[in-house]
């Protein structure tokens, strides 16, 4: 009976010091809600870049949020030019039908920081066949400390050649197929990094791949705001939205209503046989 009475009061000093020892980390914690905006700036860290300027490729047929969700992440950067960039001078059409006005032109761009190459469907198989676009990409590519892509704009980037032998993910379909004709080795990931270039999965994977970069370029702190700026805490209301996740016969239609309308579009681009202009005047 002593010797129980005693492990028993060992046990409740051990937890009474355990209990102190929480409260005491939590009485550590700084608190914020009387201090000034002055103030808590000190304690938000936020790390020093050098990237000044990003450009977003753009072109009619392109899908928009695979272009406008890392343009809004992006443009959040302090002190940093964020520009679209068209391959021909005019207004440009989204895959969706949205039509605006690019910044600026390839021809008057030769160096960037960032480069973020967006999808699309017909456009962008076309394009990935496009030597004028390729070549600029390659040019511009010397001068980047990152170069990216969104969804089916792995497919343009792959054909540059710059992702030959490297780590790579994209739009689900034929993904692992079409990366490997490039070179590439498909990881299946939301976004992949491999070394400066980033890839990124379908659409909205892009504002991710986006987020990991800001990330990278101002620490965790200011991500976080960013973050809390655009309520990015997606809650999709169904399970899907990937391979994984997605029904066999739900996955099945699609990729046979891809495939119909991919196939004729990727064998005429293979023979030249493209409605993208290469004039840039």
């Amino acid at each position: 009976m002593k010797r129980t009475t005693l492990l028993l009061t060992a046990f409740i000093t051990l937890s009474a010091c355990q209990e102190k020892k929480v409260k005491t980390v939590e009485d550590n914690i700084e608190p914020t809600e009387n201090m000034t905006h002055e103030e808590l700036m000190e304690t938000v860290v936020i790390k020093e870049h050098d990237i000044q300027k990003i450009g977003i490729l753009v072109y009619d047929g392109v899908n928009e949020l695979d272009a406008l969700g890392p343009r809004y992440v992006f443009k959040n950067i302090m002190g940093v030019e964020v520009v679209t960039i068209a391959m021909q001078p005019g207004n440009v059409t989204t895959v969706m039908g949205l039509e605006f006005i690019p910044d600026t032109t390839i021809e008057k761009v030769d160096s960037l920081d960032i480069l973020v190459v967006p999808g699309g469907f017909k456009e962008t198989i076309e394009n990935a066949y496009n030597e004028e676009l390729l070549r600029w990409i390659r040019d511009i590519d010397k001068t980047t400390q990152y170069t990216t892509s969104v969804c089916t704009g792995g497919w343009i980037l792959g054909r540059t050649g710059l992702l030959e032998g490297r780590r790579a993910t994209g739009n689900w379909f034929r993904a692992e197929e079409i990366l490997a004709e490039n070179g590439a080795s498909f990881t299946g990931e939301r976004y992949t990094r491999d070394g400066k270039y980033w890839t990124s999965a379908g659409v909205t994977a892009g504002m991710d791949m986006s987020l990991a970069i800001l990330t990278e370029l101002t620490g965790v702190d200011y991500a976080q705001a960013v973050m809390l700026d655009m309520e990015y805490d997606p809650a999709p209301p169904i399970s899907g939205g990937s391979v994984a996740k997605t029904k066999p016969k739900v996955l099945q239609f699609m990729q046979t209503m891809y495939a119909s309308m991919a196939d004729p579009i990727f064998e005429a681009a293979k023979n030249g046989e493209t409605t993208v202009t290469n004039d840039t005047q």
